[in-house]
């Protein structure tokens, strides 16, 4: 009773030839279509030459979680809390020949000071309205 049928046999392997051909033909389509992308252009901001300097700087030193140092061109005035430091910059900045607006205020810290006390210093300056608030750097060496 052979009928010279034979029983097929299932293959347990993957068949990779049609999964090289998607992926040679991928690759052609990115080879081809990459130089044809337009390159992004960021624009990172740049040092701008500033069109003339300020007359007077006001440096806010954070000494500590509490004391701050007030200097006005890199000359010590007084050292305050954080609670009266918004007044007295604000007094120092309408005493300033270019009114509020002339005199920048910059914050300087210790390294090992938390800067969370260093935001709290920006935080108040901010809600307050004092305008041009930076913070200072110091430049690494190369």
């Amino acid at each position: 009773m052979s009928s010279g049928r034979r029983a097929r046999r299932l293959k347990n392997e993957i068949n990779m030839v049609p999964f090289i051909d998607v992926m040679l033909v991928l690759l052609i389509i990115f080879m081809v279509s990459a130089p044809l992308l337009p390159t992004g252009v960021v624009d990172l901001p740049s040092v701008g030459q500033a069109r003339q300097t300020p007359q007077q700087v006001i440096e806010l030193v954070v000494e500590s979680e509490g004391a701050v140092r007030i200097r006005v061109n890199q000359r010590d005035v007084e050292t305050t809390t954080m609670e009266n430091m918004v007044a007295q910059v604000q007094a120092l900045q309408a005493q300033s020949p270019g009114g509020a607006e002339g005199s920048p205020v910059i914050i300087s810290a210790r390294k090992d000071l938390r800067y969370d006390t260093v935001m709290q210093v920006m935080d108040r300056l901010n809600r307050a309205g004092v305008p041009r608030v930076g913070l200072s750097v110091r430049p690494t060496g190369g």
